[in-house]
């Protein structure tokens, strides 16, 4: 699968996805990850990527010419939908990644300033995605988050398929207690159906635990 990332700091996602299971991933030709920069599809000796907004205001947009020029110029290699990290788009969550995983890749456009221009928007029928109801300073750790979401559903990115049906958020459940060795630590100990090696029982009080994770940690302390 291919990503596409447009930014006015191509430089941050190099980092970012050289560990792991994505600079695995990259390495075995399973992802391909480009980032571009937005400056390089300007037209003006500053190489200028933002103006101020119509109606006044406070900040600057990003100018349509270059997105739309960048992402033109992408879309012979990348097919993909069109993507704009945008704090009023649908959020994203387990379903929409593994929906997105299906395509043939993303172009993800990075949002700076006050935001980008509309037109882009409606030019490029793109889609918009928020990571959560908070402000950073620009959509590329958004981009990094997305792309870290859908390439980890990529078939053979994962080594072990099964683990993916257990991650909190594939079903209904949020994912349960981990333990591992030793069996006591400081006084504290496994709970011990983990120690029993009975399956059924240890499958039956996962999704016991995990149902009740429908409570975020420290919320049920503040209700009584």
């Amino acid at each position: 699968m291919r990503f596409d990332i447009v930014t006015i700091f191509p430089a941050m996602f190099g980092p970012a996805f050289q560990q792991g299971v994505i600079g695995r991933a990259i390495e075995r030709k399973l992802v391909e990850l480009h980032a571009h920069d937005l400056r390089d599809h300007t037209h003006d000796r500053h190489r200028q990527v933002d103006d101020m907004p119509f109606g006044g205001g406070p900040g600057m947009v990003l100018k349509p010419e270059p997105v739309i020029e960048a992402v033109e110029s992408i879309r012979t290699k990348n097919p993909g939908p069109v993507i704009l990290m945008e704090p009023w788009g649908e959020r994203l969550d387990q379903r929409l990644a593994t929906e997105l995983a299906a395509e043939p890749g993303l172009v993800i456009v990075c949002g700076r300033y006050e935001g980008i221009d509309d037109r882009v928007r409606a030019a490029l029928q793109a889609r918009e995605i928020s990571i959560g109801d908070y402000v950073l300073t620009g959509g590329e750790i958004p981009a990094m988050v997305l792309v870290d979401a859908v390439a980890r559903l990529i078939p053979g990115v994962v080594g072990d398929p099964g683990s993916l049906a257990q991650d909190s958020f594939a079903d209904e459940f949020t994912g349960w207690p981990q333990f591992t060795r030793p069996a006591e630590y400081r006084g504290m100990t496994v709970p011990d159906v983990l120690l029993s090696g009975d399956h059924a029982r240890i499958k039956q009080w996962r999704r016991q635990q995990a149902a009740q994770r429908g409570v975020p940690r420290g919320k049920e302390l503040k209700k009584t």
